[in-house]
Formats: structure tokens, sequence, C-alpha cells
């Protein structure tokens, strides 16, 4: 038992500064005000697959979360465990409607885009069809989920995706579109509601402090 007085110890984020399941992670801790130790996974150097690392997630994925006794190696899980444990500002709404429309765009984020363009996949997709061909695929699944949440939002939205209040969708929607724009060349001007919130992730200081280029690993020529 800590004795009282004690410092509590930081969380540490396992992170890598081009991921944009990391990415997300880091824009939850940012806005929830959580000061964390940032300790770097090389994913080129394949330092997720290191025995010490498998220990904390045995999937070789980042980011990976360990917080005390919590060890949490799945960014949609620890964004949720801090929506629980720093419920202010919270992240998902009270109103049961808004609230699943938060959840259902994160999910189509991290489950119907992203995992389509990860870097496994798209190695693959360049060794065994061709080199080149993996961009044209990444552009395919983009804008397959970007149409389906313009449609979601275009409605709903106010400042940001749901309303006026930063909530869970902006957190998975800010990196999917940031990689989207800097590195698959996506023309946002097809999508008008996401471009608009784009440019209001761009001005906010807690998605600003969480973007890839200021992470301690981030290369000096990012």
């Amino acid at each position: 038992m800590a004795e009282a007085g004690a410092p509590v110890a930081r969380p540490i984020l396992y992170s890598y500064w081009r991921s944009s399941c990391s990415h997300r992670v880091r824009i939850a801790l940012n806005l929830k005000g959580v000061d964390y130790e940032y300790k770097a996974v090389n994913l080129l150097k394949g330092e997720q697959s290191d025995p010490e690392f498998m220990k904390i997630n045995p999937m070789k994925f980042v980011p990976a979360l360990v917080d005390g006794d919590a060890v949490i190696g799945d960014s949609y899980a620890i964004a949720l465990y801090l929506e629980d444990k720093y419920p202010e500002p919270p992240l998902l709404p009270k109103d049961l409607k808004m609230k699943a429309l938060n959840i259902q765009i994160a999910s189509i984020v991290c489950s119907g885009i992203q995992p389509l363009h990860n870097l496994t996949l798209l190695r693959y997709i360049e060794q065994k069809v061709g080199s080149g061909e993996s961009v044209p695929w990444v552009q395919q699944q983009i804008d397959k989920g970007f149409t389906a949440v313009e449609n979601m939002i275009k409605g709903c939205a106010g400042k940001y995706a749901t309303g006026d209040e930063v909530q869970l969708a902006d957190v998975f929607l800010a990196p999917q579109i940031f990689g989207a724009v800097t590195r698959f060349h996506i023309d946002m001007s097809n999508y008008p509601t996401l471009a608009r919130v784009h440019n209001e992730y761009m001005r906010h200081p807690a998605f600003e402090a969480a973007l890839p280029d200021r992470q301690p690993d981030a290369p000096s020529s990012a």
C-alpha cells in the first residue's frame, strides 16, 4: 500500500509518432489533462516485436497504456478507460442518440477505415500486388468511410463533428483526416463538413500538441 503523500506514478503511453491509433490516444490524454510519460516504439524497426513490449501488448500494436496495474493495448479501449477515469471534460454526451452516433463514428474509423491501410497491410499489397498499388487501395477505403461519416454528421455538426464541444468522434476523426490529407493526398473538398471540422482541430491546443511532428520520436525532417 502506498504511503500517504507518496507521488503517484504517471501513466505510460507506448506510442509511435506516425501511428494514427497512437495519435487519437494522445488527443484524448491531452483533452483530459493527463500528465503522462511517452515511450516510443519504432514500428519501422520492428520494436513492437520486442519480447518486453509483447508482454505489454501481445498483439504487437501501438498504442499501449500502462496506468498502475492497468495495461491496455487498444486505442478504443484506452479512450473509454480515460473517459471513465477522468469524466471531465466528457467525450461522450448524455443524450443517448448522440452518444450512439459518437460511438458509431469511432467504430467506423477504427474498424472500417484505419485497419484497411495499416502498415502491415500496405506492405503486403506492395509485395503481392505491385509497387505503388497500395495508394489507390487506401484512397478507396478512405473515400468509402469519409463519405459515410460526412452523410452522418452534415445535419448535426456544430463547431465540431457532433456539436459545439469536442467529443469522441472528433478524437477518432482528427488523426484519420490528418493522415488522409498529409499521407494519402485525399481531396477533402468532397467532404465539406469533415474539411471544416479538420480546420477546427488544427487550431485546438489539445489536438495541436498531439500532432505527429510534435512527438519526441518524430524525425527532424517530419
